[in-house]
């Protein structure tokens, strides 16, 4: 799950040595698991016998623990919790306020930005800034007059909302169903 091994730790670090409250709250956060803290406890029980060992293990481990009808949903039970952990190990969200800052950087005026997002936390993240970056005045809203100075919004959106898979894409690619593309178009440099 690491995407570079040099990463200090590992998915299997995490499942094999992480409290179970923290486990729960990994599985919660990065995943929306809904049953995060039956996983979590079903992952200590586990492994006080024995370390979970493989990906394959933890999946099925996931899917027991589970209520039945949870089970045989639309994505496999485990796929919430992997993506957790992927999220947690990369350090994923934590990433991308720096990566959309560095691209909107290097946008020259006029260009335009577009961010892919798969899951409801990035796409967040992503709604967040470019809002940030499309205000023009700064000060915070609980202040009864603008004292920034009336800054000049540095993008503005495309579409207000994200532009989504369609039905028959869906078809044809699965993995499209969470997709959430976002675009705006750079207005003017930043002052720093």
């Amino acid at each position: 799950m690491r995407l570079d091994t040099s990463l200090e730790i590992s998915a299997y670090d995490i499942v094999n040595t992480y409290p179970e409250k923290e486990l729960a709250r990994i599985f919660f956060e990065y995943g929306e698991e809904r049953y995060s803290r039956v996983i979590a406890a079903a992952i200590v029980r586990h492994r006080s016998k024995k370390s979970i060992e493989t990906s394959g293990e933890l999946a099925e481990l996931i899917k027991s623990s589970v209520p039945a009808k949870y089970r045989h949903g639309r994505i496999h039970p485990a796929t919430r919790s992997f993506q957790a952990l992927r999220i947690m190990v990369n350090g994923e969200l934590a990433r991308l306020e720096s990566v959309l800052e560095d691209a909107l950087s290097v946008l020259k005026v006029g260009g335009r930005i577009g961010v892919i997002s798969f899951h409801s936390l990035e796409d967040r993240i992503v709604k967040q800034f470019l809002q940030r970056k499309s205000q023009s005045c700064t000060c915070p809203p609980e202040w009864p007059i603008c004292k920034c100075g009336g800054n000049q919004a540095i993008v503005k959106f495309i579409r207000k909302k994200p532009i989504q898979p369609s039905e028959e894409e869906v078809n044809l690619n699965a993995p499209s169903r969470s997709a959430k593309l976002r675009v705006a178009e750079k207005l003017q440099d930043e002052e720093r």
